[in-house]
């Protein structure tokens, strides 16, 4: 006796259209027991800026090439013990408003609660603090940049 696939390839097509038509990364639809989930996986690439340039050799000079440490955000910042996770989805702001200053800066020193960045949520504006106090070593994220829960923000040492 053959059994009737309850799934319609169809709408788990127009959902997989749908989540790549907006910024949504899972959508899920459930009637009576039939449930769908569709999700994708974003990847994230952070920009370092490159070190300052080295000051011009005199012609004829020999130049060795020297390796260099690999930048703090090179490293997986999930395996950094300073890591700073956002704590929920939302978008994530460094300044409370365009035309102030950012609360924190790459060396700027920070103690334990002082005021990071902001999480807007459903309209809701969220204080992160730090959780600790050290010197902020690489901030993670872009101004107005939407952000997921656990994803790295910053990094805290």
């Amino acid at each position: 006796m053959a059994t009737k696939n309850p799934f319609d390839p169809e709408l788990v097509r127009e959902l997989a259209g749908l989540i790549s038509e907006t910024d949504l990364t899972e959508i899920e639809v459930e009637k009576g027991d039939l449930r769908i989930r569709v999700a994708r996986q974003i990847t994230q690439t952070v920009h370092v800026p490159a070190a300052a340039p080295a000051p011009a050799q005199p012609a004829g000079a020999r130049v060795e090439a020297k390796p260099e440490p690999a930048p703090v955000a090179a490293l997986n910042p999930k395996d950094n013990p300073g890591m700073v996770p956002s704590p929920m989805v939302g978008t994530a702001y460094r300044r409370s408003s365009p035309d102030t200053k950012p609360f924190i800066e790459i060396g700027s020193r920070v103690n334990v609660g002082d005021k990071l960045l902001l999480v807007e949520a459903m309209k809701t504006f969220n204080d992160i603090v730090a959780p600790h106090a050290g010197t902020v070593t690489a901030i993670l994220f872009e101004d107005g940049q939407p952000v997921e829960y656990g994803e790295p923000l910053l990094i805290i040492e």
